[in-house]
């Protein structure tokens, strides 16, 4: 299997997770010129854009460390472009988690980085 398929196998786990624990998925895999957010769904009244790392082995570091400035700061310009996009305003609650999986475990870590513009 390829990276982007094995992306896409772990993405679609992410998505089966969030919806046990609540959430309603909006869009996968949403992309624009400022890059790509791997999930967009709604926890109650928040719109959370997720990201989703997959680390084979504890010795990978975790999936938070892998959400670096660089892609924080990434993220945050393709949420605000799916907000104009959308039709959505800017004071719209938002927020931004990370899914990471493992072998032997999802893990949710909500607002796992503030926006940065």
């Amino acid at each position: 299997m390829n990276n982007r398929a094995i992306g896409t196998d772990y993405e679609k786990r992410a998505c089966e997770f969030l919806e046990t624990q609540g959430f309603s998925v909006l869009e996968r895999n949403f992309r624009c010129r400022q890059g790509e957010i791997d999930i967009i769904a709604r926890d109650g009244t928040y719109l959370v854009f997720v990201e989703v790392k997959y680390r084979k082995t504890a010795g990978s570091g975790s999936p938070l460390s892998a959400v670096d400035f660089r892609k924080q700061k990434k993220i945050s310009r393709v949420a605000l472009y799916y907000l104009t996009k959308n039709g959505l305003p800017e004071t719209t609650p938002c927020r931004f988690d990370v899914v990471g999986i493992s072998p032997k475990e999802t893990v949710l870590i909500k607002n796992a980085f503030e926006y940065i513009s």
